[in-house]
């Protein structure tokens, strides 16, 4: 059995605590400055109380620093943070850690270029570690966090360069429940799961539509949901294809774009803003909130325009995503341009 050391305490992160100690290996969580309070919870009585459940016995927990003795010996990092945390990691992290030790990250995202493009976060630690030869790889997929620590049937894919590597990783954590597929196309399969969160956001307007003519808590209204995720599903093929991605990464973007829609911080924000709220005031209830979804929809947004400047894309092939932009960058209301989603198919 293994060691393996998970850097951030988030509730993604941790939940990674229950395949590993179901496959017998030694598990050192280890909470980033903002993470104190888990940690020191953790150390009490095992309780995580983001995650808001018993995590399994034998986790050793650490505060971040004694970083360097949660590190020593470990075969695997599992890379906890959100986005938010990214340039953290790659100043506080990965510069103590040998080439020899591989990383696996949890963290969805991308980061737009001035060139118009997008690249994901395995890849800009990459380009901000020249010379260094650790393997940075990543996790994508529809999985929440709860459901995975409550033993869910869930399948992701683990994304890097060396497929060796993937392997090894695969079989530390692969159990009766938790299913891995392996993938060479790190920028693919990132940029797909990473979209998810914009979409999601979209197609959760929905809900808050229905609300605003039925009132809170009326019956939730499938076919203008079932209507968003289509076009959702046309626009991230499309943008996959712009960004430079095979197209048959929509399969793990599909998957995590469903999972997504059903509940959690993005779907509470699209509701909001559905229901005409402005986004500065929906931004302000959900106060103290990540959302992941706001920032990937501004940077995937802003590259796209780029793209469409040097004529390398068409606004008319994006107006789910332009719209939901424009709510988001300009206060426009919610008001879905339903004739912009119509075809003809000759």
């Amino acid at each position: 059995m293994g060691i393996i050391t998970v850097a951030g305490a988030g509730v993604m992160a941790s939940a990674l605590s229950f395949p590993a100690r179901d496959n017998g290996h030694e598990v050192r969580l280890v909470g980033t400055p903002l993470d104190r309070e888990i940690i020191e919870n953790c150390r009490k009585n095992g309780w995580h109380i983001t995650l808001k459940r018993q995590l399994p016995d034998g986790i050793c927990y650490f505060q971040f620093e004694e970083f360097e003795d949660a590190v020593r010996g470990a075969d695997l990092l599992i890379c906890g943070v959100s986005s938010f945390g990214v340039e953290w990691f790659l100043g506080e992290v990965l510069p103590v850690i040998p080439d020899s030790l591989p990383v696996l990250s949890v963290t969805k995202g991308m980061l737009d270029t001035p060139e118009g493009g997008l690249i994901s976060y395995p890849e800009y630690y990459e380009s901000k570690l020249p010379g260094r030869r650790i393997s940075l790889n990543a996790i994508g997929g529809p999985c929440t966090s709860y459901e995975l620590a409550d033993r869910r049937h869930s399948a992701v894919f683990f994304c890097g360069r060396d497929i060796t590597v993937l392997r090894r990783l695969k079989s530390m954590l692969e159990t009766d429940y938790y299913h891995i597929s392996l993938s060479t196309d790190v920028h693919g399969i990132e940029c797909a799961v990473a979209l998810k969160n914009a979409y999601a956001l979209a197609v959760t307007l929905a809900v808050g539509m229905a609300e605003r003519e039925c009132g809170e808590g009326c019956g939730l209204h499938y076919n203008p949901q079932a209507a968003l995720f289509g076009q959702s599903i046309r626009e991230m093929r499309r943008l996959l294809k712009v960004f430079g991605c095979p197209e048959d990464n929509i399969i793990p973007g599909a998957g995590d774009l469903y999972v997504t829609i059903y509940g959690g911080r993005t779907r509470r924000l699209g509701t909001l803003l559905g229901r005409g709220m402005p986004f500065e005031k929906a931004m302000g209830s959900l106060e103290g909130v990540t959302l992941e979804s706001v920032v990937i929809t501004r940077r995937t947004a802003s590259a796209l325009k780029k793209r469409i400047g040097k004529g390398l894309a068409s606004a008319a092939d994006f107006p789910l995503l332009l719209h939901i932009d424009d709510i988001i960058s300009n206060g426009a209301v919610a008001d879905i341009p339903w004739k912009s989603f119509e075809t003809e198919v000759f």
